[in-house]
């Protein structure tokens, strides 16, 4: 058969690799075309456009390359209707997808869509036009199969998480290893994940490296998103115990002993490697101002919100600061409140099922 696949971004790329994967075992004869990165060029099929050209983050940000969007969006219609695929994966990034699962249900093309929108945080009037436009809905958060089939009256697949197979997949690394190959100290690592786009690393990356200075006994490495390139990370780095290491996060994490991270995926594959973060976010007051009245959510971040309270501490806007930073980090190298989250982060892993998620969406698509 013939997929046509789009994702916008590096989480995306990840999780749109290991379905490739997952679809061609199932299907040897498959022919893939896809919008997506680096992770799913190397499983093979044609990659039409990489998500580093796709990538804008908040309002104000969209507005200002609203005409990139669009042609990008007319060029992906023209694309798929020369490539004429059996069916289309649509992988999260709901501004662009659900524009685009509305053409091909009118060209009569089968739509899947595999990670959900996040219109239970906002914009939950889109239940329509999913509704309308998406013929199965893959979810990978438990409270998300509720959200649609109890409250919307929508039958959705939950597969369990993606990341759980990514992480559990991935080549072992030695901390001693490790140290060795990226010239590291012995001191123990404080993790920075500062993002993937330019616009959130610029906001969060000064802040985060304040706190190097204040803990000297530990190094801290930025985890560099394989989207940017080491000179741009540059301009903000000046301190000794710093370094830096490109696309290598979850090598990373798995050695680090404890992380400050941008809300995103990143929040949940850090909980998962079973390391203490604190959670920060910084957009422009513009953005900031319009997502605070379109938002209803107690918390931002994965982790939380799978566990429905306060695991990992959240520093959001103005509250991400030096100072808040700072107290917050001595907090999670304490002894009783690193087992705390380690036992919260055990039930996490619980909640979002077991593994095999790619392989059970490729195994309903193919079907």
């Amino acid at each position: 058969m013939k997929y046509y696949i789009i994702s916008g971004e590096a989480s995306g790329d990840l999780h749109g690799s290991n379905l490739m994967k997952a679809l061609v075992e199932k299907d040897s004869n498959a022919e893939i075309r896809f919008w997506g990165g680096d992770l799913m060029q190397e499983v093979g099929g044609t990659l039409v456009k990489h998500y580093r050209e796709l990538a804008f983050m908040g309002f104000a940000e969209v507005l200002l390359n609203i005409r990139t969007i669009f042609r990008n969006i007319k060029y992906c219609k023209k694309d798929i209707i020369e490539f004429k695929p059996d069916v289309l994966i649509l992988i999260d990034y709901p501004g662009f997808n659900m524009r685009i699962a509305e053409f091909a249900k009118k060209e009569g093309i089968k739509v899947h869509y595999y990670i959900s929108p996040q219109i239970w945080a906002w914009k939950e009037n889109r239940i329509h036009k999913i509704k309308r436009d998406v013929d199965e809905m893959s979810v990978i958060l438990p409270f998300e199969k509720d959200f649609y089939e109890q409250k919307h009256n929508f039958p959705v697949h939950f597969v369990g998480h993606p990341l759980i197979d990514a992480i559990a997949n991935r080549k072992q690394v030695g901390i001693e290893a490790f140290n060795k190959e990226y010239n590291l100290s012995n001191k123990p690592i404080i993790a920075l994940l500062p993002g993937s786009r330019k616009q959130e690393i610029k906001k969060m990356l000064s802040i985060m490296l304040k706190m190097a200075d204040k803990f000297q006994e530990y190094q801290f490495v930025i985890a560099g998103a394989p989207s940017q390139d080491f000179e741009f990370y540059k301009q903000f780095m000046n301190q000794e115990n710093v370094k830096f290491i490109s696309n290598k996060t979850y090598d990373l994490l798995s050695v680090s002993y404890a992380a400050i991270v941008t809300s995103g995926t990143a929040t949940l594959e850090t909980a998962l490697f079973k390391v203490p973060e604190i959670v920060c976010y910084k957009t422009s007051w513009v953005s900031y101002q319009i997502g605070k009245r379109l938002i209803d959510l107690k918390y931002i971040s994965l982790v939380n919100l799978i566990m429905d309270k306060e695991v990992v501490k959240e520093l959001i806007q103005n509250e991400f600061n030096e100072k808040n930073l700072e107290q917050e980090l001595h907090k999670i190298l304490d002894t009783a409140k690193r087992s705390e989250m380690f036992s919260n982060y055990f039930d996490l892993e619980k909640k979002l099922g077991g593994k095999g998620a790619s392989k059970k969406v490729a195994e309903l698509i193919v079907k």
